[in-house]
């Protein structure tokens, strides 16, 4: 009986995640007429480009959503007979992978609502910076922001960036013991729980780990300016096609690889 009993809990957790990750995501079939409508307004401006959508978006995907050099997508892309240097593949991520994120972002709506908020330095040409960042309780990126410092300034900044994003506050905030944190929450969203207990905010400290990958892979970042880009395209793509393998049954799990593939495939008109 109580064997029956965890099954039956079991198979409702995974379809509570199923459904959860469609919602959020926004994985869900508009109508014939509401889709048109939607890609005529936005569609990605390709003119003036001597390669179709398709390669383009695939070169954009290749680079964010695998840890991929420019010369390595290049290598990539030979390799199915496509000619093309690896600086046009930068100018196509630069142009298109924010566009692409834009469109993202809004198709993904507002996220959980328990935030997990951290910092990690990194350095830029000599100089100390932070990486401010936040993830809901599903591990999917909110938003980042680069600073020179950690101060209350500079959290209450953070604070009013993740705010106007998400357009509502979140039910639970989870940090370090950073004070900083505290007051700006003060100020800023006073009637928000705070949590800062011991290992309450491992979720965000192993979302750090694919940054420092990419740091090494890169030999460090060049500018504020190109982690502040880069990141803000990554997080969200990779939102998309982080969907929890390891919770899932293979029939689940590729039913929504399909489903974020296609989503990708609207949003870049590939």
């Amino acid at each position: 009986m109580i064997k029956l009993q965890n099954e039956t809990h079991l198979r409702i957790a995974l379809r509570n995640h199923i459904s959860n990750r469609i919602l959020k995501h926004g994985i869900v079939k508009l109508g014939r007429s509401e889709q048109t409508e939607q890609m005529k307004t936005n569609l990605p401006s390709y003119r003036g480009y001597r390669f179709p959508p398709d390669i383009i978006s695939h070169a954009v995907w290749l680079y964010h959503r695998f840890c991929l050099s420019f010369r390595d997508v290049e290598d990539l892309l030979a390799q199915r007979g496509i000619t093309v240097s690896y600086e046009t593949i930068r100018q196509w991520c630069r142009k298109f992978g924010a566009e692409y994120a834009r469109k993202l972002r809004r198709r993904q709506g507002r996220l959980g609502d328990t935030w997990h908020l951290d910092e990690l330095f990194v350095t830029i040409q000599g100089q100390r910076q932070y990486l401010w960042r936040a993830v809901d309780q599903d591990g999917d990126v909110i938003d980042i922001l680069v600073q020179p410092r950690r101060d209350q300034r500079a959290t209450e900044r953070f604070f009013r960036k993740l705010l106007k994003g998400q357009e509502r506050e979140p039910r639970r905030l989870v940090t370090d013991k950073l004070r900083t944190y505290e007051a700006a929450r003060r100020r800023v969203m006073p009637s928000v729980l705070h949590d800062t207990g011991r290992y309450a905010n491992n979720r965000a400290e192993v979302s750090h780990e694919p940054i420092r990958q990419r740091e090494r892979q890169m030999r460090g970042f060049k500018s504020v300016a190109q982690v502040q880009r880069f990141w803000s395209v990554h997080g969200v793509i990779q939102n998309l096609f982080r969907i929890g393998r390891h919770l899932l049954r293979s029939v689940s799990h590729r039913l929504l690889r399909s489903r974020s593939l296609l989503v990708w495939e609207e949003v870049t008109c590939a």
